[in-house]
């Protein structure tokens, strides 16, 4: 049975405020494409459909837009809930849904409730989705004793081995699951899910299934032969900007002997991101194959330049993020601003400070109004003081 996993779409998600909503489309409209030419027998989807709990109205139309187009080519497809997708809203209609073959597992007390897709004549795959368990809130319906993330995925994965036990001889095993598993190399776009200090659970919660698609993490990568993640299909942080996005296109043969085939998704903009002096920046030749790319960029000059956002957007129009991180030696007294503080008036504080954000010091001017300040606020303690 050949199986296309996938995950972390986020539907209606932004990159810095800029819509992907058209680029997530192209992703579907290649997903469709890959489902009619690799002849895929079903879909998997390991959570976080959307980006939030309450989707706008864009990312809900291109989700129903997809399971129809997958509904009309007859393959069934398995969705699991994410930590950012609200389970109770991705799962409303399920039971109705599941008539046309789209599977939606977002209830953790039936976790253990395969979709059994036939494949004759080497007999059925059990299907087992794992919504994303919330340890604190699933805790009493594992009957835990710890709310962590390993007590409660791995009660979850006790349910899937007894269910399966009960399943004919020779039934194989898929679990799609939105999970932080060890070995596994996370990003900046990942919402943080630790729970009682723990957040990574180990693979061998897993044994006893033939194929795991995993969710959760944007790289695509292998935990080990019958464990993966297939990433996000799209960069969602300038941290992914040496990211391969794909999806795994899975055989699982009739003993339970996997072989993965990872494609390639479509890369709508690359990423760059790029680190140096305003005017290095700008006139570098050798970073005219990024004037096409989102681009972050980290200023080092000594000193904030005048408008550099505009600068650099005169030749990478895409810019999209700005840092500034000056070059300066360790010795220099802007480099050791907190060691200067102690025994510093609190009006030297407020002029060190002005320098280390800015570059340069107050001019005269300024330090009247700093001063200013810093006496008014004097006399409002005192006149509190003897109210």
């Amino acid at each position: 049975m050949r199986f296309l996993h996938t995950s972390d779409w986020h539907l209606g998600r932004s990159f810095h405020r800029v819509s992907l909503l058209e680029d997530q489309r192209t992703f579907l409209d290649h997903l469709v494409a890959t489902v009619r030419a690799e002849q895929v027998d079903a879909v998997l989807v390991a959570g976080d459909v959307y980006d939030r709990a309450v989707p706008p109205l864009g990312a809900i139309e291109l989700y129903d837009e997809v399971l129809h187009r997958l509904a009309d080519l007859g393959v069934p497809a398995v969705l699991t809930s994410g930590n950012h997708d609200s389970a109770r809203r991705l799962g409303v209609g399920a039971g109705l849904i599941g008539r046309a073959g789209v599977h939606l597992r977002t209830d953790p007390a039936t976790c253990h409730l395969p979709v059994l897709l036939p494949d004759p004549p080497h007999g059925d795959v059990a299907v087992y989705g794992l919504p994303y368990l919330e340890p604190a809130l699933v805790q009493a319906e594992f009957d835990t004793e710890r709310a962590d993330h390993t007590a409660v995925l791995g009660a979850a994965m006790d349910r899937v081995r007894a269910d399966l036990a009960t399943r004919p001889a020779g039934t194989r095993a898929v679990v799609v699951a939105h999970a932080f598993v060890t070995g596994g190399a996370p990003c900046d776009s990942e919402r943080d899910i630790t729970a009682s200090g723990v957040e990574a659970v180990p693979a061998g919660l897993f044994d006893g299934a033939h194929y795991v698609a995993l969710g959760h993490l944007h790289g695509c990568q292998t935990i080990n032969d019958r464990v993966r993640y297939s990433g996000s299909p799209l960069a969602y942080s300038f941290s992914e900007q040496h990211q391969r996005k794909s999806m795994w296109l899975v055989d699982l043969g009739p003993g339970g002997d996997v072989t993965a085939r990872r494609l390639d998704t479509p890369v709508p903009r690359p990423l760059a991101r790029l680190r140096g002096h305003l005017d290095d920046l700008l006139a570098d030749p050798a970073l005219e194959p990024h004037t096409g790319s989102w681009v972050e960029a980290t200023l080092t000059d000594p000193f904030r330049p005048h408008e550099p956002m505009a600068a650099l957007a005169k030749r990478f129009p895409h810019i999209l993020a700005l840092a500034f991180e000056p070059d300066r030696d360790t010795e220099d007294p802007l480099a050791t601003y907190a060691r200067r503080l102690h025994g510093r008036t609190d009006q030297q504080i407020a002029e060190d400070f002005v320098a280390h954000v800015r570059g340069n010091g107050p001019d005269g001017a300024e330090r009247g109004v700093l001063r200013a300040a810093l006496d008014a606020v004097r006399a409002d303690a005192v006149r509190a003081e003897r109210d």
